[in-house]
């Protein structure tokens, strides 16, 4: 591997953010190892994928759905995700809402914003953010608890960039906390960095990283 488990745990240690190793396209026998050191939180972003692979390995594995989720299929993982990061409009929070009343659950989940550059990125802006905390359907959900919020900075080199966009949603977040969130404790979760970037993530408040290719290599097709 391009780099271990553990040396990249010493690096969360310090902060006390937690590791998602991002497994998609990876089959079970390369997340093993892995699982075998005491990982237990694995996101992945197509929903098929992630269903099959908990048929395939350990029960107390937590699952993290990380990608763009359409709302048709969120039933299929409504009865066992852990956490949902890619919140983008209150329709599928809906839908979320939805499949987790039958499935007899609270669905905990990060509420996507829209922090690059790139416009092909998915997420929330501020006014739409708003909107949807502030949308009588929102104040009915009984289903789903918001936990914080999650962003992908821009893919660049500019490493000031990357940092002002991570600063930005943290600043939301505190923002959030001590205003329409305030008093709730379980609103504290910043899922933002990635391989490429997730120092600087941490260096500016990240308590979720989502590393793949320095867990398991280029992905795999």
């Amino acid at each position: 591997m391009p780099s271990t488990l553990s040396t990249i745990l010493d690096e969360l240690r310090a902060t006390g953010a937690k590791l998602v190793a991002v497994s998609k396209t990876h089959p079970p026998e390369e997340l093993m190892p892995l699982y075998l050191e005491g990982q237990r939180d694995f996101g992945e972003n197509r929903i098929q994928e992630m269903a099959t692979k908990r048929e395939l390995m350990p029960k107390d594995i937590r699952w993290h759905a990380i990608g763009h989720l359409q709302t048709n299929k969120v039933k299929f993982i409504a009865p066992f995700v852990h956490l949902i990061h890619s919140v983008d409009s209150l329709k599928l929070l809906q839908e979320i809402d939805r499949q987790a009343e039958k499935a007899g659950r609270v669905i905990p989940c990060l509420l996507q914003m829209h922090i690059a550059r790139e416009e092909t990125k998915f997420g929330l802006n501020r006014e739409e953010l708003f909107s949807l905390l502030r949308a009588p359907e929102f104040e009915d959900m009984k289903h789903v608890e918001i936990r914080g919020l999650m962003g992908m900075a821009t893919l660049t080199e500019d490493r000031e960039l990357i940092r002002s966009e991570f600063r930005m949603l943290r600043l939301l977040l505190e923002e959030l906390q001590s205003g329409f969130f305030s008093g709730k404790e379980s609103f504290c979760e910043l899922s933002m960095g990635m391989s490429s970037d997730y120092k600087i993530a941490l260096e500016e408040g990240s308590t979720l990283v989502r590393i793949g290719s320095l867990l398991f290599g280029p992905r795999q097709n």
